[in-house]
Formats: structure tokens, C-alpha cells, sequence
């Protein structure tokens, strides 16, 4: 390999290695939405299964950001303001918006695995349809900032490497 392709590569990595988690979440909580409507069964799922989904993309997502918050924004935030805890429109703060709608999903689950004839498909996607839009917003950003374009303007490859991903 080049060594320019070598550097594009290691400038690229944040954003690729986010940009694979962040589709990943997408796709769940995409799919997770077209099931509510109870299509679930037509894939061999029951409810307790499709919640089941539901309950793991929310513990999934919380275990990322909490990666996030602890080991990689904190290095990030010496140079990129957004990743700091105190940025008024930064990703932290988007964080707290998703796991605003996180509680809410999981105190819905909870409520569906305790009383199954209460499961509404309306309830359902009101509930992810509230924090959707923070969500896919707070991924895609998070992306283009770490993208290797940006991660150029700002960090030499050398201080690259000290970033634990």
C-alpha cells in the first residue's frame, strides 16, 4: 500500500470504524420499526422475541455511548469542541436525548413483556418515531465529524494513534 493510501487509511479509521456501528444501530432500530406494526410473526418471531430486539438495541446503543463518553470523547474534546461535556449542541448532549427516548422504550417493553395484550403497534413506533430523529441525526454527525477529511484539519497521525478505537 502507498503511503498516501497508508494515511488516508489511518485519517479514515474513526469515522469508518463509527460509520460501521452507527449503520448497524440504523438498520436495528429500522428494523425494529417496520416489525412493530406485528409483522414480527410473518419472520417466526413472538413478542417476547421482538422485544427482546428492542431491549437489546437499547442496551447496545447505552453500552456505545458509555464507551463513547468514558474512553473516546474526552480525548476527542482536546481538540474537537463538540466531543467536550460542557458543548451545549455536542454530541453528549444529543446522548442525553437518545437515552431519553431509550428509557422510554425500555419502560414500554417492560410494560409489553408484563401485560403481552397490551401491546400496541401505534405505541410502539410513537415511542421510537420520538427519538428517531435525534438518533439518526446524532450518528450521521458524529460520522462527518470524524471523518477523514475533518480528522486532517485537526489532528496529526501521530495523536491519531493515542485515540483508544
Amino acid at each position: 500500500m502507498s503511503t498516501a493510501a497508508d494515511e488516508e487509511r489511518r485519517f479514515n479509521h474513526l469515522g469508518d470504524t463509527m460509520a460501521s456501528f452507527h449503520n448497524y444501530f440504523k438498520q436495528e432500530f429500522n428494523t425494529l420499526y417496520d416489525l412493530a406494526d406485528g409483522s414480527f410473526t410473518k419472520r417466526g418471531l413472538n413478542l417476547t422475541l421482538y422485544l427482546d430486539i428492542a431491549r437489546k438495541l437499547s442496551h447496545h446503543l447505552t453500552m456505545h455511548h458509555t464507551i463513547e463518553e468514558r474512553y473516546i470523547f474526552p480525548v476527542l474534546a482536546k481538540k474537537m469542541p463538540q466531543f467536550a461535556t460542557d458543548a451545549d449542541e455536542g454530541h453528549i448532549e444529543s446522548h442525553k436525548g437518545i437515552h431519553e427516548g431509550l428509557e422510554s422504550l425500555d419502560a414500554l417493553v417492560k410494560k409489553f413483556k408484563s401485560e403481552p395484550s397490551t401491546y400496541s403497534p401505534a405505541e410502539m413506533r410513537a415511542c421510537l418515531d420520538g427519538f428517531r430523529e435525534v438518533l439518526f441525526t446524532h450518528l450521521d454527525q458524529e460520522v462527518s465529524d470524524l471523518s477523514g477529511e475533518n480528522m486532517k484539519k485537526i489532528w496529526t497521525l501521530e495523536e491519531l494513534s493515542t485515540i483508544p478505537m
